[in-house]
């Protein structure tokens, strides 16, 4: 009785920890649809709203690391000040890892196709953080 009672406690526990993990991983993955299509539609400030809103939010590029939201936001507004700049973005999702419930990482490939510009892309690594319920890019390395 005792090894029955054991073995369903242990089958429950492993549902719950892979169901939670299965719809955290979709959480995540809406994030990264929705800030894929608020960029394609040019829409930076909406591409934002996925990021912490945070002054110690960390974003590094390949102009070296930027704290803030506020100063995030500026840095793509500056660098992609344009439709034609900013092309159509296509993420590659490679791996996504779940550190506990509430941290995961994401590495990615990014593409955008520019053609008045020049096609560009590479890698990115997020960190994601659950804050208040709600999946938030807590620190973004794109290179």
């Amino acid at each position: 009785m005792k090894k029955t009672v054991l073995m369903l406690l242990l089958a429950f526990i492993s549902f719950s920890i892979f169901a939670q993990t299965t719809n955290d991983r979709q959480q995540v993955l809406d994030v990264l649809a929705r800030q894929n299509k608020n960029w394609n539609e040019g829409n930076i400030s909406a591409f934002m709203e996925d990021y912490w809103k945070s002054d110690s939010l960390m974003f590094i590029g390949s102009k070296g690391v930027v704290y803030g939201w506020k100063a995030t936001l500026d840095r793509y507004n500056k660098s992609y000040p344009d439709r034609a700049t900013m092309g159509t973005l296509k993420f590659d999702i490679q791996k996504t890892d779940f550190h506990s419930k509430t941290t995961c990482w994401v590495l990615g490939k990014w593409h955008l196709t520019r053609p008045e510009k020049g096609d560009i892309g590479g890698y990115f690594t997020l960190v994601l953080k659950k804050i208040n319920g709600k999946w938030l890019i807590v620190s973004d390395h794109t290179s």
